[in-house]
């Protein structure tokens, strides 16, 4: 699901929106290139990283690994679920009056209202958009200890939502001798 030429989304789980009113100023929408960080439930905390010219054969191996290709989207376990069965929808919106909220140009804004160029489109199987664009999706109990390793790496990066994200947790190694086995166990 990305925009066409002169178009850009913005995605949402109301089917009922019938035009886009600056909210703290601004209207918010992708590009084609920024969309696939929008293929998630609104709430999903997701850590994004991708290769980018300056990217070392070392970041990618270690952070993105074999048969990944050059993106990698990583979302909790505790969102597997919404992420299968959320109904997210796309709106098609004109380019024109949109600029890029910054030099970065991951997002960009209108600061007048917009209408949407006509009735939202259901996204559909989200897993299916990440397969189809190539991108590995990762799950993981915590996306703190994936975060940290790709803002330490020459990957290009975005992390959305962090904030919902399981909290911080030191791990601990904890033997418990009663357990058959005593092997270890972290908490």
């Amino acid at each position: 699901m990305r925009p066409a030429p002169g178009e850009v989304l913005h995605f949402s789980e109301d089917p009922t929106i019938e035009h886009f009113i600056p909210r703290d100023s601004y209207v918010w929408a992708v590009d084609a290139d920024h969309s696939p960080a929008y293929w998630f439930p609104r709430d999903c905390p997701r850590a994004m990283a991708w290769t980018v010219p300056a990217t070392t054969a070392a970041d990618r191996d270690r952070i993105i690994g074999a048969g990944g290709r050059d993106r990698v989207h990583a979302i909790e376990y505790r969102w597997l679920d919404s992420l299968r069965t959320v109904r997210l929808y796309a709106y098609r919106l004109p380019a024109a009056p949109f600029h890029p909220v910054d030099e970065d140009g991951h997002a960009l804004v209108a600061t007048e209202p917009v209408l949407p160029l006509g009735p939202p489109v259901p996204v559909g199987d989200l897993l299916a958009l990440h397969e189809a664009a190539g991108i590995q999706l990762r799950v993981l109990h915590n996306l703190w200890p994936f975060w940290d390793a790709v803002l330490q790496s020459s990957l290009a990066f975005s992390g959305i939502r962090l904030r919902n994200a399981l909290r911080r947790k030191e791990t601990r190694l904890r033997l418990e001798p009663h357990v058959k086995g005593g092997g270890p166990d972290f908490e």
